[in-house]
């Protein structure tokens, strides 16, 4: 390993991350989840890094505004390596702790122009990259990846080549990118880069709870846990897999902490003169991960995806987390089985951790 990674929160305890999830994890979203307890790193949305590309505005408020006291990490996702150099350069004069280059992410629109999940089918080239980034990133150089496109025949090579070029972490979603994010994923792979690799590895992937956190720490060896989605649905998560892995009580919110946070995603969700026509869809986004956690029947997703206006929609919330003495119900540990949150499977639309 050449450099070291910063200390976490809490000394001795494995560290947390928050996922890079595209149009979710900016500035806003971060400090929401900083303020129910702040993961160890912090990671962008991907800078999408092509001939004519530039720093997104959003990505450099995300750095420059990070006020939650933890390290962040800017993530690159690209196929050329002079290109990827280049945005490099764009990044060194910012307050991160390191870059992540993108080679996970499962939305077709992405792996289809060779980015991302894509490169996992050209070893070659992924060498070409890593070497270039390697040679350009002074500090901390990270990798963000699945264990393969359709199956795992590059997953060795690939360790080779993360070991060859120095990387300082990999977090390791325990899918391919065929698999998007359905099916069970096999962190036996994450098992076999935490012993083939010399750097810290991060489990992602499913990691749904705070004992599903111990539990596949417990199975994989792995250094850490990367969350994306489940931190959408439960934004106090990384609060419970510290005082999980250090033999504390675990805070358990309520139907009322739910209703609070999905104010407070309103205010983060908003922009001065946004139109509510605008608005919703952004709100139903983070809803349908809530939703997993309020009703087995799926009944909340239902009624909040037909909401049309602001005030439809807090109704529908009003009558699942407060109405007749609700507030007081536990929030549930565990995503309600059988439903999805998304009409459609999640995935095509964007990378979510």
């Amino acid at each position: 390993m050449k450099n070291p990674l910063p200390a976490p929160l809490v000394p001795g305890l494995p560290p947390t991350a928050l996922a890079p999830m595209q149009d979710i994890t900016f500035a806003p979203f971060m400090k929401l989840v900083a303020e129910c307890g702040a993961p160890d790193y912090l990671f962008t949305a991907f800078y999408r890094v092509h001939e004519h590309s530039r720093l997104d505005d959003s990505i450099r408020e995300c750095i420059e505004g990070n006020e939650s006291g933890r390290p962040i990490f800017a993530q690159l996702i690209g196929e050329d390596p002079d290109h990827l150099a280049r945005a490099v350069g764009e990044l060194k004069g910012l307050p991160i702790a390191g870059i992540d280059l993108n080679l996970g992410c499962p939305a077709p629109k992405v792996y289809k122009k060779n980015v991302g999940g894509g490169l996992l089918r050209d070893p070659v080239r992924i060498g070409e990259i890593l070497a270039r980034l390697r040679a350009e990133i002074p500090g901390l150089f990270s990798v963000k990846m699945r264990f393969g496109f359709e199956d795992d025949r590059h997953f060795e090579i690939i360790l080779d080549l993360l070991e060859a070029n120095s990387v300082d972490l990999v977090s390791l979603h325990a899918r391919t990118v065929r698999q998007l994010y359905r099916g069970r994923p096999d962190y036996t792979y994450i098992k076999r880069a935490v012993e083939r690799l010399p750097c810290p590895v991060l489990a992602n992937g499913d990691i749904t709870s705070a004992d599903k956190a111990a539990e596949v720490l417990a199975l994989t060896g792995a250094h850490g846990v990367m969350i994306g989605r489940t931190a959408v649905r439960n934004p106090w998560i990384f609060r419970q897999c510290r005082e999980k892995f250090s033999g504390t009580n675990v805070f358990a919110p309520t139907f009322g902490d739910v209703r609070h946070y999905v104010d407070r995603l309103w205010e983060a969700t908003g922009e001065p003169g946004l139109a509510d026509k605008h608005h919703i869809p952004r709100m139903k986004k983070l809803l349908n991960f809530i939703g997993l956690g309020v009703d087995p029947e799926g009944a909340f997703l239902r009624n909040m995806r037909t909401a049309q206006t602001a005030a439809e929609l807090f109704a529908v919330c009003d009558a699942f987390l407060t109405a007749k003495g609700r507030s007081s119900v536990p929030f549930a540990t565990e995503p309600h089985a059988n439903l999805l949150a998304r009409p459609n499977h999640e995935g095509p639309e964007g990378c979510a951790g």
